[in-house]
């Protein structure tokens, strides 16, 4: 299945929706630790960063000191797509909204301030609607 490619198409489409929870990144040094099920792993010279949710990293003594809440866009967007991380940066970014982008192989994935995730969801709302 090919991702849409069309910035307009994809800003329109995009349906942003929540996801269910409080969503921490953490380092550890080696393989992801039993008991975690991150939603992300990224292997970097430092160390393996995990995203989970917040409950797994308490309970496995995880530090971490930033809260995020997780917003996936729902349109299917093509890995080469050119423009629309920037553009919803920037819709965010014009809130005052920080915003951790994480592609996947269908979706793109934010990591949102926890307790700003209604305001991003609205701004991205409008971003879609005004396209």
């Amino acid at each position: 299945m090919t991702g849409e490619r069309d910035l307009r198409a994809l800003l329109s489409g995009m349906r942003p929706e929540r996801n269910e929870g409080r969503y921490v990144f953490a380092s550890v040094p080696g393989a992801v630790p039993e008991g975690l099920t991150p939603v992300v792993t990224v292997s970097e010279p430092e160390g393996r960063t995990l995203v989970v949710h917040q409950e797994e990293a308490d309970r496995a003594g995880l530090a971490y000191d930033y809260v995020a809440a997780w917003i996936t866009l729902r349109v299917h967007s093509a890995l080469d797509a050119v423009g629309l991380t920037a553009a919803v940066a920037t819709a965010l970014a014009q809130a005052g909204l920080s915003c951790n982008v994480v592609a996947g192989f269908h979706h793109d994935h934010l990591f949102v301030p926890y307790a700003a995730a209604d305001e991003a969801l609205r701004r991205l709302r409008a971003l879609a609607d005004q396209t």
